[in-house]
């Protein structure tokens, strides 16, 4: 049986041991009697505690460019019942925070870092770039593999794989099934990088190439089952279940669901909409399906499942994709709420607190330290991150613990943003002017096609989370199957109200303000001075961006028409 290294009972009986002994009095103790003591309270702890303990298997799951509106528990016009129960059964995540576009994230989960600490804070990596992850960070796999953990890896990359050793099987994952690059044909795994004008195929098992024509949800649903089946459940399993869904294709087909997905939908009558839909589907079966296997194999009662998006949703045809963030701001690859304010969730019956939603902060790059803790480790043994392991908070409903969030600041690009306690500032032409703007889902069941802010029809909840106390603006208790509805408050009349970031900071107050309706810079000079300060304080600690410019060697053509490793 494997060792595992730096546990943190082992904290935990050293507390206990002090405790006791403080409250022990002893007439005259000897050096050798607090000794044995000592000693003899130790191993009392430490020896129940060792045998006792099994660390939870993880299963992490994220869903590609699911935007806010995407699913039942947010309220969508998308029927997401096998989403939806695991969300109400855990703990869901309302004030939870991702980089707004895929690479990123995708790092910043694996690290625990900011992707400014990554030198990812730029853009995503085009198939031929060749740039990735840097080498000198070790991945959420990585360090889980240390504790005894089998890992595995099911769907997307994206981190880089121009060199051999920047794949996920040198990184920590024991095995891989899936694609390296960015996002592909979901049929027949085609990737076309549109700056270069090149094609080729990007589907591995590990380093083997997989030239097979099969829908991807469906196939990464298989996989992610035959892990599970032939696991030795006597050592921990992290399953890394990164799904393609619902990002789009490639540009000759965008939208790909099976029919029978798209027929659930008949009253969504928009045609792209449709088939998102039936994409979205696709994968809620898929969650459903893995679900149902941790069952089956009884292993559900030791298993902390994490459902994540990677960014907000791409609305307003970016890309000629169909989500909706609606009735939040932006859009992916926009720092504004519809690209950064995450649908996210866990479930575990590990939790001491089920049925519940948190309004505290979390931020992608929490699960790593958050995981790693649940998994017994020593969260000091990851070094210099910048995720907290919120663990606690989640399994006893606790209060609180982060304050702020850094969404990114990209040097080349020009524009920041960063959010302290209830404060929000924007800074920078973060979109180009094209995805500024609130992109409704259009549900037909009632006309919500408005563009711009409007009071009447956006202020639709009982409670509005600024009317809830911030000292209690904590985890509350969630009815069971009632959608998580944000209410954006009124908009301001105020003229000094309207932001343009490219010309002047913008300063949101998004407990009332979560649509990003309100600019209220003008009027609160000081508080604008505060977080441009923190801003500062983190780009000076950023690296350079790792970016590279294509190369042709990366040429499918050059390599028997398949995407993989040129140098």
């Amino acid at each position: 049986m494997q060792t595992t290294p730096h546990l943190n009972i082992k904290a935990a009986c050293l507390h206990f041991v002090e405790r006791t002994l403080r409250g022990i009095h002893l007439s005259k103790p000897s050096m050798a009697l607090s000794a044995f003591l000592y000693a003899a309270l130790l191993l009392t702890c430490l020896i129940p505690r060792a045998l006792t303990f099994t660390p939870p298997h993880i299963v992490l799951i994220v869903a590609d460019d699911l935007g806010w509106n995407d699913v039942g528990f947010h309220g969508s016009e998308i029927k997401t019942p096998n989403i939806d129960k695991l969300a109400y059964e855990g703990v869901i995540l309302n004030n939870y925070y991702v980089s707004p576009i895929c690479t990123p994230t995708r790092g910043c989960l694996m690290t625990g870092r900011y992707p400014i600490h990554l030198g990812l804070q730029h853009y995503v990596i085009s198939a031929p770039e060749p740039w990735g992850l840097p080498l000198n960070h070790t991945t959420m796999a990585g360090h889980l593999k240390h504790l005894g953990y089998a890992t595995h890896i099911v769907g997307k990359w994206h981190l880089g794989f121009f060199k051999t050793e920047y794949l996920p099987t040198r990184r920590g994952f024991d095995s891989h099934v899936g694609y390296w690059s960015g996002k592909e044909d979901y049929y027949t795994h085609m990737d076309q990088d549109v700056s270069m004008g090149y094609w080729g195929l990007d589907f591995r098992r590990d380093m083997a190439v997989v030239n097979e024509t099969f829908y991807s949800t469906e196939q990464y649903t298989k996989e992610a089952l035959k892990i599970l089946e032939h696991h030795n459940k006597s050592q921990p399993l992290f399953l890394y279940l990164a799904h393609q869904a619902v990002h789009a294709g490639n540009g000759n087909a965008p939208l790909q669901a099976p029919q029978r997905y798209v027929d659930r939908f008949p009253y969504i009558l928009d045609h792209k909409r449709r088939i998102f839909a039936g994409m979205t589907a696709a994968l809620d079966d898929s969650v459903g399906t893995v679900v149902s296997a941790l069952h089956d194999l009884d292993m559900i009662d030791n298993t902390i499942i994490v459902f994540t998006t990677d960014n907000g949703g791409p609305a307003n045809n970016y890309d000629g994709n169909a989500a909706c963030n609606y009735p939040l701001r932006g859009t992916k690859n926009t720092l504004w709420e519809g690209g950064v304010h995450g649908v996210g969730f866990v479930h575990s019956r590990l939790l001491n607190v089920n049925h519940t939603q948190t309004h505290n902060l979390v931020h992608v790059s929490d699960w790593l330290p958050t995981l790693y803790g649940a998994a017994g480790g020593d969260v000091a043994d990851l070094g210099n991150i910048d995720g907290v392991n919120l663990w606690d908070m989640l399994k006893n409903s606790g209060p609180n613990v982060r304050s702020e969030v850094l969404h990114n600041i990209d040097p080349r690009s020009n524009f920041s943003a960063i959010s302290v306690d209830d404060y929000k500032l924007i800074q920078g032409d973060i979109s180009g002017g094209r995805n500024d703007g609130w992109y409704p889902c259009n549900p037909p069941s009632e006309n919500q096609n408005f563009w711009k802010p409007n009071a009447q029809n956006f202020h639709n909840s009982d409670e509005s989370l600024a009317e809830i106390p911030a000292e209690t603006r904590k985890t509350r208790a969630h009815n069971r199957h009632t959608p998580y509805v944000i209410d954006c408050g009124p908009a301001s009349t105020d003229p000094t109200a309207v932001c343009d970031p490219s010309t002047a900071p913008c300063l949101f107050h998004i407990p009332s303000d979560p649509c990003e309706f309100n600019n209220i810079a003008q009027s609160n000079p000081g508080i604008v001075r505060v977080l441009q300060k923190a801003l500062s304080v983190y780009a000076a600690t950023a690296v350079e961006p790792v970016n590279r410019p294509p190369d042709k060697n990366a040429n499918p053509t050059l390599h028997g028409g398949v995407w993989g490793p040129w140098q």
